[in-house]
């Protein structure tokens, strides 16, 4: 629960200041300090930064200070104050992002959240997407990820067209899709995906799968020829 509500913004010790004082109700800052386990000067920190946030508020009896959470109903509040916010200063990051994409030829992505960062990518560009090497594990490094990926591709109406290795032929049922096979002895590791002008080269791997970015014109355009050339020759 703790965790969850590090979403809405929460440090860990706020969280659990927070699930504390919701489990004791209104208490003092020495039972919430010895409850949450944390030391007494940080527990007036914490409220205090929690009743910045609106979650935490108190009242006095018999000149004591007793805390108390405010109903939950404000975590989704909570989210959509950060929505409006980043949705103001979004046109300006966009601006950096593509002045700096504009510079940055190549990027490289680690692991399985970078892989999902270069299929997102993939998204937005709103192109054809082409795969050389497409691979099954792919699947099973981003099972629940693909999922998703291909409902929103499929919503967008983004074709893809995938040349998989004969050795991998099974029935796939994919909208917007066109597949063929290479022959058996055909094999690479990586896998080359090509959309706009970028060309996304991937390594499949279950313990440290990667990928480079490359975002040059002519370079997504040779990779495209080649594609076109093997997808001519390939079998379906």
């Amino acid at each position: 629960m703790e965790e969850a509500l590090e979403v809405f913004g929460l440090t860990p010790t706020e969280a659990k200041v927070y699930v504390t004082l919701l489990n004791l109700g209104p208490s003092t800052a020495g039972i919430l300090a010895r409850k949450a386990g944390i030391h007494r000067r940080s527990a007036y920190d914490v409220t205090d930064r929690l009743s910045q946030k609106g979650l935490v508020g108190y009242i006095i009896k018999n000149n004591k200070k007793y805390f108390e959470a405010v109903n939950p109903e404000r975590l989704p509040e909570l989210l959509q104050e950060k929505e409006h916010a980043l949705r103001n200063i979004l046109p300006s990051l966009k601006a950096k992002y593509g002045a700096a994409m504009e510079k940055q030829e190549t990027l490289f992505f680690k692991g399985k959240n970078g892989l999902k960062t270069v299929f997102e990518d993939q998204l937005a560009t709103k192109k054809e997407i082409l795969i050389i090497g497409a691979s099954s594990l792919a699947q099973i490094i981003l099972s629940y990820y693909f999922h998703w990926f291909n409902k929103r591709r499929e919503q967008q109406h983004i074709p893809v067209k995938l040349l998989y290795n004969e050795r991998d032929r099974k029935r796939r049922s994919l909208r917007y899709a066109q597949i063929k096979y290479l022959p058996a002895q055909v094999q690479n590791l990586a896998a080359m995906n090509i959309y706009g002008d970028k060309v996304a080269i991937i390594h499949w791997s279950k313990e440290r799968p990667f990928a480079i970015v490359i975002n040059d014109k002519e370079i997504a355009k040779g990779y495209r020829s080649y594609f076109e050339f093997l997808w001519s020759n390939a079998k379906r």
